[in-house]
């Protein structure tokens, strides 16, 4: 019995967190959805029962059709070794396309890193927007408040974005606890509201939404833009499942979420019908006088844990891209020793707080910020969407059929809601489309530059086994101890090898070579993970060490070369008291051909702004010995 009571502890204790995390986002979204479709255009669209019945159908069918089925039943079938999110489905893709040596390699990848710039915006915006409804609340408590509403976000943005050197680990406990009380708050408001005028129950019926459609379709079209807003963060259930894995996001979800969401959707929709003047603030006039204020708190709070979900999700993906090639090493520091999820990337912060305030004052309120929300959101569904077709068509080896009726639902669906929100391009949707094209052009520039550097450096290391027999052959004097080179492979010379031995003309007894690559999983565990080669001689001390690392695991050479020990090609070794030789690449730009003069110097610019490459191996600065090498680009 005590196992299993155990289990029941452990569930329990994954669904609480699931709550507290990956809900966040879409469970702050009744703050501003209906009251964001009822504004739109001076009120193009009516608190009359035809209208109010259509959106609060759109609204529960998206929810429905979107979150429920396509995130919590489908995608979420589709890790990666455990992990979720656009790029890890977007690896997933390509592997699953190269077993068959199809087409498109390239093109998943692409899709994956313009998902992770589309969510870049989304992590601008979602903070900016979500703290932002929340504090508009006291404007419901009291009109003469309305001057406070931008001072009190920027402090909280403020405090938010300052905390998040010390990690979502200390306050980690109280995440889930306080998003069970909102989600209670959210379903008990909705509930009492719905049993007063259960008529709008109706609402649930499909065919609300098919008579919008069919009577007003413009403007149903434009409501759509806005209906959207109720399923900003469905992508958070995908992108932590690997903190929580599929069950008990699920749970959370069907148990909790689902309903409370569907309630309060509803009585905001019947408080609408009964009292037109309320959809200026429907969610905040659907609770009573003495209830709001605390409900200014509480929503407060539940923001700021969206917002802390979107920058931890921020950070994660900035890992991610940096593994798969598509970013320069940052500086990432750890702040949980058991969680190795929990990281903080002080370069991604402060970029990101820096954008989240100019947005804040440049709108000014969550109505018009709304309006700049929809894009990155419904393009970021439609680039999971087809990611996961491949998937399922290719692995899975669902029939045609199948993934053609997928496909058609929610593809229509995904599109329409993106085409709704190109509409708003002009009124604020350009700013998500601006902040997505400058990362997708940041970080497929970045990939480029690394390769044009890399063929060029080649060409300056030389091979390795030529530079090896020429030790041999100059018996070059051997000193003690151990020395190692991080190097990306075996063929090639290191750069600070070579400028060792041409410089000081010795070589340490035992050398030691260390190439990492990050393959399209995860984790792989360290048992496989280390290949330990001789380089042809046994005898002359000099080895490589392959190592591979999953694209959310450390790359700490230190752990490699400690790892390795005990091998019978590492005898000798000192794995506690090694020198560590790192090559440093100067950049020259040059007119040689293979990108724009613009890309290379943007290419550069990034490349001086990245942390030294002894950091992101994490090796012990007392010693390491830099040796540059200059590189034309």
């Amino acid at each position: 019995m005590e196992p299993n009571l155990n289990t029941r502890r452990a569930n329990l204790a994954l669904t609480l967190g699931a709550l507290g995390v990956v809900y966040g986002d879409i469970g702050t979204s009744p703050l501003y959805a209906m009251q964001t479709v009822f504004a739109l255009d001076n009120g193009i669209v009516r608190p009359s029962a035809a209208d109010v019945y259509g959106v609060v159908s759109l609204g529960f069918w998206s929810i429905t059709l979107i979150v429920s089925i396509k995130y919590v039943v489908f995608i979420l079938r589709a890790d990666n070794d455990g992990e979720g999110g656009v790029m890890a489905l977007a690896a997933l893709a390509r592997d699953v396309l190269r077993s068959t040596k199809g087409r498109g390699l390239a093109a998943v990848m692409t899709l994956g890193v313009l998902g992770a710039a589309l969510f870049y915006g989304d992590s601008v915006i979602t903070p900016a927007i979500s703290v932002l409804s929340a504090i508009e609340g006291l404007e419901v408590t009291s009109p003469r408040l309305e001057v406070v509403v931008l001072p009190a976000a920027a402090i909280i943005l403020t405090v938010l974005f300052a905390g998040q050197r010390w990690g979502t680990g200390r306050v980690g406990a109280v995440f889930g606890p306080v998003m069970v009380v909102w989600f209670g708050c959210l379903g008990l408001a909705g509930a009492v509201e719905v049993v007063r005028h259960p008529g709008i129950l109706a609402g649930l019926s499909p065919s609300y939404a098919v008579l919008f459609i069919v009577d007003r379709p413009f403007i149903a079209f434009i409501a759509a833009g806005a209906v959207v807003l109720a399923i900003t963060g469905a992508e958070a259930l995908y992108a932590d499942m690997g903190h929580f894995g599929r069950a008990p996001i699920r749970r959370a979800w069907f148990a909790v979420v689902f309903p409370a969401l569907t309630l309060n959707y509803l009585a905001q929709g019947a408080l609408i019908l009964r009292s037109p003047g309320s959809r200026s603030n429907p969610f905040f006039l659907l609770l009573p006088d003495w209830a709001r204020l605390p409900m200014v708190l509480l929503a407060t709070a539940a923001t700021v844990i969206a917002s802390q979900a979107v920058i931890s999700g921020a950070f994660s993906v900035s890992r991610e891209a940096m593994r798969l090639g598509f970013l320069p090493h940052l500086r990432i520091r750890q702040t949980s020793n058991r969680e190795y999820g929990q990281i903080y990337v002080p370069g991604v912060n402060w970029v990101l707080f820096a954008a989240v305030l100019v947005v804040v004052f440049a709108f000014g309120s969550s109505t018009r910020l709304a309006t700049a929300y929809g894009v990155a959101v419904t393009g970021t569904f439609l680039i999971t969407t087809t990611l996961f077709l491949i998937v399922a068509r290719v692995r899975w080896q669902w029939p045609t059929w199948r993934v053609a009726v997928v496909g058609a639902v929610l593809g229509s669906i995904e599109l329409t809601y993106f085409t709704a929100n190109l509409t708003k391009v002009a009124h604020g949707g350009w700013l998500t489309l601006l902040l997505g094209a400058v990362v997708f052009t940041a970080m497929v520039t970045w990939q480029r530059g690394r390769q044009l550097v890399t063929a060029r450096r080649v060409e300056l290391e030389g091979p390795l086994p030529a530079f090896i027999d020429t030790l041999h052959a100059a018996d070059v004097r051997r000193v003690p101890g151990t020395a190692v080179f991080p190097h990306p492979n075996k063929d090639t010379t290191p750069l600070a090898l070579r400028a060792n031995v041409a410089h000081n003309h010795v070589r340490h007894e035992h050398v030691v070579i260390i190439s990492g690559r990050t393959a399209n999983v995860p984790h792989i565990p360290w048992d496989e993970r280390l290949v330990i080669d001789d380089l042809g001689d046994p005898h002359d001390g000099i080895i490589h060490i392959a190592a591979t690392f999953g694209f959310q695991d450390s790359t700490d050479f230190p752990e490699v070369l400690r790892r390795a020990a005990g091998h019978p090609l590492t005898v000798g070794i000192d794995p506690q008291q090694p020198s560590w030789f790192v090559s440093k690449i100067a950049l020259r730009r040059t007119d040689q051909p293979g990108m724009a003069a613009w890309r290379k110097r943007l290419f550069i610019a990034l490349a001086h702004n990245a942390s030294s490459q002894a950091d992101f191996l994490h090796l012990p600065e007392a010693s390491t010995i830099v040796l540059s090498a200059e590189v034309p680009v």
